[in-house]
């Protein structure tokens, strides 16, 4: 299958709190989109991996994904090495796609700064003819994504530019409590954290206006480019 959109991010619901209106939005007007997690999420404070493989095919189904994977990746201790690029750069030769999308370059979680020099670094390496990978024992062929960009997800960072998501800012926060062990839960028994409490989600919907200022609309998702981003016309800017 080939994609026109691929989310490569640490964790299991880093894409929906990042870029879940963008994928939802994209994947409305008939653009394959999928995500690859890096992780299952084993280290997290709530909620067993069980979980969130239940919650994170439950929240695809949402946002209309393609596809849904994860390369189960050591949570907090995969690196950015041959190793773990060679993985990366096997999937982006088997989707193909133009726009890749990661982890921000800098966040909270040091999982998602280490994440997104990962993929930018396969994203080049996988269009090198040489650098020779095999799947399912058959060498693929080089592919290299027009664009990778970076979902801004915690951490308060300038974007390059925003994606209007006034339409699907209810279906990006209907994927985001998919995940039911990780957010707020006033029942749940198990040890409170930033993300859990009510609060946190009044931040994300605060930060999508915040990021829909820029473009004059009522939400939006920001994001930071390697290069500048060019239009065809003007028009492509409205």
């Amino acid at each position: 299958m080939k994609l026109d959109i691929l989310a490569i991010v640490a964790h299991p619901d880093d894409a929906e709190l990042s870029c879940g209106g963008t994928l939802a939005k994209h994947s409305s007007l008939g653009f394959k989109t999928g995500i690859i997690d890096m992780t299952l999420g084993e280290m997290g404070t709530r909620g067993t991996v069980e979980e969130r493989m239940v919650e994170a095919d439950a929240a695809s189904k949402i946002m209309g994904l393609s596809l849904r994977e994860n390369l189960k990746f050591a949570d907090t201790r995969f690196e950015n090495d041959e190793k773990h690029r060679l993985e990366v750069i096997k999937k982006i030769r088997q989707y193909q796609p133009e726009i890749v999308i990661t982890n921000a370059p800098s966040d909270r979680h040091p999982d998602h700064g280490r994440a997104a020099e990962l993929v930018k670094q396969a994203s080049w390496l996988a269009g090198l003819e040489k650098y020779e990978t095999e799947l399912n024992g058959v060498r693929q062929k080089a592919w290299r994504p027009k664009y990778v960009y970076h979902a801004i997800q915690f951490n308060f960072l300038e974007p390059d530019f925003v994606v209007d998501i006034t339409s699907f800012v209810e279906v990006k926060m209907q994927a985001i409590l998919a995940y039911k062990s990780q957010f707020y839960d006033p029942n749940a028994s198990e040890p409170n954290t930033l993300i859990s409490r009510p609060e946190f989600l009044e931040m994300l919907r605060s930060r999508n206006i915040s990021h829909g200022n820029y473009g004059m609309v009522d939400y939006a998702e920001g994001f930071i480019s390697m290069y500048k981003p060019a239009v065809k016309s003007l028009f492509d800017l409205v």
